[in-house]
């Protein structure tokens, strides 16, 4: 690997773990009901992110770059055939499962990806486009992925109870009382009312 090649990589990874550690300070603080508490028309909730995402890493770089996946939820869901069913962690689960499986799930894949080159061949078979790709293209898609879940569970997680913040380590949201968020809120909401 020149280099150029391993500070890519380098970068790449960072950029998934830098992702990875936002979801999980999200589910952090929750209790079950709280972490499966739908708070959108789609059923979008804490739980059913993260679950979604451990399943996803494990399709993606075990799978897709043909090792065996070893878990048996994870073989579950995939072996379901129901499109929703990564998104929908079985009721005997805890958010503290499903933050062990993902846990699990990503440990894998790293070590997956730690024997892999960026141009190591990879089968996504469910991809119409780009089929026959690159470890590194996988890393660009969970980045993409990971990250817009992120994003959801902000969202999730603040109409839950009103955590918010990046990551623990850059949390980027301006040091406001709850007094100046509601004047803020208020702002957009006069803003939206004049349209």
């Amino acid at each position: 690997m020149t280099a150029d090649t391993s500070a890519r990589a380098a970068q790449l990874r960072e950029y998934l773990n830098d992702a990875r550690e936002a979801l999980l300070w999200k589910c952090g603080g929750l209790n079950d009901a709280q972490a499966r508490t739908p708070l959108a028309p789609t059923g979008t909730h804490v739980m059913g992110l993260l679950f979604h995402l451990a399943v996803t890493e494990a399709q993606y770089f075990i799978s897709c770059l043909g090792r065996d996946i070893e878990n048996p939820v994870i073989q579950s869901v995939i072996a379901s055939g129901d499109a929703q069913a990564d998104f929908l962690p079985p009721p005997t689960m805890t958010l503290a499962n499903v933050v062990t499986m993902y846990r699990g799930t990503t440990a894998a894949a790293d070590a997956v990806l730690d024997g892999l080159e960026l141009d190591s061949p990879a089968v996504v078979p469910w991809w119409t486009k780009h089929r026959h790709t690159t470890v590194e293209r996988l890393l660009v898609h969970m980045i993409t992925e990971t990250h817009r879940h992120a994003g959801h569970l902000d969202i999730v997680r603040e109409q839950l109870d009103g955590f918010i913040g990046l990551r623990p380590t850059a949390p980027n949201i301006p040091d406001l009382t709850p007094d100046q968020w509601e004047e803020q809120r208020l702002r957009t909401q006069d803003l939206a009312d004049r349209v």
